[in-house]
């Protein structure tokens, strides 16, 4: 059966938190975070989590990159505007690298899944 205080610590790890900062977040000792990690479904959940904030993530930076290409299309006919050019440039070289890295979380994940299945 399934701790009910599980899905917050999940989610406390797929964000970076430390295991003390999870448990603390959770309501559960550190102990039981190391205990449930030794769990590979548990495991499994927190990549699967990481995935999807960095899916979100990716999805918010795009939304942003369409601005990010009208501020630079504007900086051609003004003198003005270094900080948003600047700006601009930060969030279109942001979202190529995060849709790369979520490619290859997407990749390794099904690598993974893939050989669980081949173990079976």
């Amino acid at each position: 059966m399934s701790n009910p205080k599980r899905p917050a610590a999940v989610l406390a790890l797929a964000q970076g938190h430390t295991t003390g900062q999870a448990a603390k977040t959770a309501g559960v000792s550190s102990r039981t975070i190391l205990r449930w990690l030794e769990d590979d479904d548990f495991r499994q959940e927190i990549s699967e989590t990481r995935t999807e904030l960095l899916r979100a993530a990716v999805g918010r930076l795009a939304a942003a990159a369409t601005l990010a290409v009208d501020t630079l299309m504007d900086a051609l006919t003004t003198e003005k505007g270094q900080a948003r050019v600047q700006a601009a440039k930060v969030i279109l070289e942001s979202t190529m690298a995060l849709r790369e890295s979520l490619d290859l979380e997407e990749r390794i994940a099904a690598i993974e899944a893939a050989d669980r299945d081949r173990t079976r």
